[in-house]
């Protein structure tokens, strides 16, 4: 096997890069930050010791508890990736690294991507601070939408980079004119595409023109964590036009595979070999293991897999509107993610407290919509029951449950947050 692997990238350097991703999740600053933010504690009753403390906690909820706060998949892993994960997992006992490089060979022909455009990782959290981390700093600024994903700002604050939130258009896409106009010099654009919290579609002409137009030395970082649930081409083919961008990809959404840990960031490689500047290397969890590698390669070449799953996310995304629309429930419209936003008429974390208590877990609010929860589809038996518990939340006057027991450590709400 040649010294450089099937990315174009060298095997020491692409092992640097994956090892940063991994860095990123557990050492960074702005994910511990995150937990705290949440009003998570780091430990308390029910917390696991060490890495991922927080996420330890979600086991004191109640096991019937319906969890449609994080974003995940309740389908779980395709069947074709569970068939490629047994396969694989007897080859456990050696490394084989030949397993990614024949995941990201896949991808590139996927997309047309040349040797040395993509890096496999294990999720998609770190190598998304790492995009953000890599380009931001005290003179380069991160302008982002708001509201947005939070891990932008939180990577500006580790970094001492100036934010420099925008505001979304009316049709909460990201204002792409106003974000060019906000600062003359920033470091990176964030866009997420589908936006989260809000499931709305940026148009992709529109990150065109701020590819177009934006000043130079700049980076446009795309986060296309929700893409697969929306009919929009992706802009990866910019990346293959060696422009000034880097997207991020998950295998957690619409793949199923969030606790298999599986992602990609997709750049020139000048971009990706920023990734290293900003961590050393992690000595455990410094490469995506041959079992997620495997699931993902089987699942990009699954081809009713996507469709499929977007149809079904659709039609019960559909049937939970439909329902809160005819009750007089305001919904913000436009959402193609597999989560939508509701306006609850109270601060949203007094309402998740109240449905918690009728063992619906349902996500978080943001400072720019105070009012309005963010709410995951879940499966079709799942969404009847958060019909009938929010009829019910909504019917109890505001303030009767107090907001603040959501946080205790045996209320922890699981959140994509913590997604590593």
């Amino acid at each position: 096997m040649s010294s450089s692997i099937h990315t174009g990238v060298s095997r020491r350097s692409f092992m640097r890069i994956l090892g940063a991703a991994s860095a990123a999740a557990t050492s960074f600053p702005a994910l511990a930050a995150v937990q705290q933010a949440a009003g998570a504690p780091a430990q308390g009753p029910g917390a696991s010791r060490g890495f991922g403390g927080a996420a330890g906690m979600t086991r004191n909820l109640n096991r019937d508890t319906v969890i449609i706060s994080s974003n995940e998949n309740p389908l779980g892993p395709a069947q074709s990736a569970l068939s490629a994960i047994g396969e694989t997992a007897p080859l456990g006992g050696r490394y084989h690294q030949e397993e990614t490089m024949k995941t990201v060979a896949v991808f590139n022909d996927l997309f047309g991507l040349k040797p040395g455009y993509v890096a496999l990782t294990p999720g998609s959290g770190g190598p998304l601070d790492l995009a953000l981390m890599s380009n931001i700093g005290p003179d380069k600024p991160l302008v982002y939408g708001d509201p947005s994903y939070e891990q932008g700002f939180r990577a500006a604050e580790t970094m001492k980079a100036p934010k420099v939130p925008v505001p979304l258009n009316a049709a909460f896409a990201h204002d792409v004119k106003a974000m060019v106009k906000a600062h003359p010099s920033p470091g990176a654009y964030y866009i997420v595409n589908p936006n989260n919290p809000t499931g709305t579609i940026t148009p992709r002409e529109d990150i065109l023109w701020l590819l177009a137009n934006k000043p130079a030395g700049s980076v446009v970082i795309v986060d296309e964590a929700y893409h697969h649930f929306s009919e929009q081409d992706s802009v990866i083919d910019q990346v293959a036009a060696d422009k000034d961008i880097i997207v991020l990809r998950t295998f957690s959404k619409i793949y199923g595979m969030a606790g298999l840990r599986a992602g990609v960031a997709v750049a020139r490689p000048d971009l990706l070999a920023k990734f290293t500047t900003v961590a050393a290397p992690a000595r455990s969890l410094a490469s995506i293991s041959i079992t997620s590698s495997a699931a993902a390669r089987a699942s990009l070449q699954d081809k009713e897999l996507v469709p499929l799953r977007r149809k079904i996310n659709a039609d019960v995304r559909a049937e939970t509107l439909e329902f809160l629309e005819k009750h007089n429930y305001k919904v913000l419209p436009g959402s193609q993610a597999n989560f939508f936003m509701i306006d609850v008429k109270r601060p949203g974390r007094d309402f998740q407290a109240a449905m918690i208590k009728e063992n619906i877990a349902i996500g978080r609010s943001w400072p720019a919509m105070p009012n309005y929860v963010r709410v995951t589809v879940g499966t079709k038996q799942e969404m009847a029951k958060f019909q009938t518990a929010f009829v019910k939340c909504m019917d109890t006057a505001p303030g009767t449950v107090n907001g603040a027991s959501l946080f205790m450590p045996e209320y922890h709400v699981p959140s994509e947050l913590y997604r590593g």
